[in-house]
């Protein structure tokens, strides 16, 4: 029961598991064949009015965290959490992500709910 983030432009690894890229966007410059995704979850990403809103601008990541955690709980990004969940209940599954910041993006609030339904 293992859930690992990892930028798009690292390199994969046997250890990552089940990739899976949760962003809405192609993560520029990569080739398909390079992320070796198993997955693009397009839906669980935030909506383009939301992602369009927060622009990174950090001041508006507090407001971000609560909009997007309100989305993850509606349809259909409810359903694809719930299958990642079973997919880490027996395995790595690792949410590839293309933000130079690691310490505010989506990617992270996925990872922090799939860890909460996971206890």
């Amino acid at each position: 029961m293992t859930i690992r983030l990892k930028r798009a432009y690292e390199p994969p690894s046997k250890e990552d598991g089940y990739r899976v890229l949760v962003e809405r966007l192609w993560p520029r410059g990569v080739k398909k064949e390079a992320l070796q995704l198993d997955a693009w979850l397009k839906d669980i990403s935030p909506s383009p009015g939301l992602r369009k809103w927060y622009g990174h601008e950090l001041e508006r990541w507090e407001e971000f965290q609560t909009r997007y955690l309100r989305e993850l709980h509606q349809e259909p990004a409810r359903e694809l959490l719930a299958a990642l969940v079973e997919r880490a209940r027996h395995g790595t599954v690792t949410l590839v992500f293309a933000s130079k910041d690691e310490e505010h993006n989506s990617a992270l609030l996925v990872k922090r709910e799939l860890e909460k339904r996971l206890r």
